[in-house]
């Protein structure tokens, strides 16, 4: 049952409330409150959408959510979990514009800033967590880690690190394919022979009778 647009904007108003530290963090809100909570998208496609949110242009959440919402509702989905998310923000925003300098020079708030320093560190070590379990499942994925990591090390610019890595994913899933193909081709040929082999045996069973 798929849920109604009041629903899909309240929880992302949570998840846009919550959402401290940018679009790199949205991975366990979402799988919290999607996926644990709702169960509206699994895991899987919440890891697929925020992937496909860091390849296209824009903020990694706002399209994360978009790409999510979509899936849910159509258009009208994507609008309401988009409206959602970025409601906060920008509520809060307008509020602060005003005493911004104030606030900054305050050692109350530069103290919840540095707390909310430290939850993010461990909103990002859950997302990249999250990622890794999803994404790192045999050797070659392991391979691909390091080489783009390596690389990046090395001054390799992000936009040619995510080109490079969406080629290599390409490559992986034909070979995959592939190797899928041959082993059912394999498996089909086994249990054919296997067949052909019980056709015979009891032929010899009836003319022996």
């Amino acid at each position: 049952m798929k849920p109604s647009l009041y629903e899909m904007f309240i929880s992302f108003l949570k998840i846009g409330t919550l959402l401290l530290g940018g679009g790199y963090v949205i991975v366990p809100l979402l799988n919290s409150e999607l996926s644990d909570k709702k169960g509206w998208v699994s895991k899987e496609e919440v890891i697929d959408f925020y992937a496909l949110g860091q390849c296209v242009p824009g903020i990694i959440a706002a399209n994360t959510t978009l790409f999510i919402g979509y899936k849910l509702r159509g258009k009208t989905g994507a609008l309401a979990a988009f409206f959602g998310l970025i409601l906060p923000p920008f509520l809060t925003i307008i509020l602060l514009a005003s005493f911004l300098s104030a606030v900054s020079e305050n050692i109350i708030m530069n103290d919840i800033f540095w707390g909310v320093n430290v939850s993010i560190i461990i909103l990002l070590f859950l997302t990249v967590k999250e990622v890794w379990a999803k994404s790192i499942v045999d050797k070659f994925t392991f391979f691909i880690f390091i080489l783009i990591l390596t690389l990046m090390l090395k001054g390799m610019s992000p936009s040619i690190a995510i080109v490079l890595s969406a080629v290599f994913g390409i490559v992986y899933k034909k070979l995959e394919a592939r190797l899928n193909k041959d082993a059912n081709k394999k498996t089909g040929g086994e249990s054919l022979n296997e067949a052909a082999f019980g056709v015979i045996k009891d032929s010899k069973e009836d003319s022996a009778k």
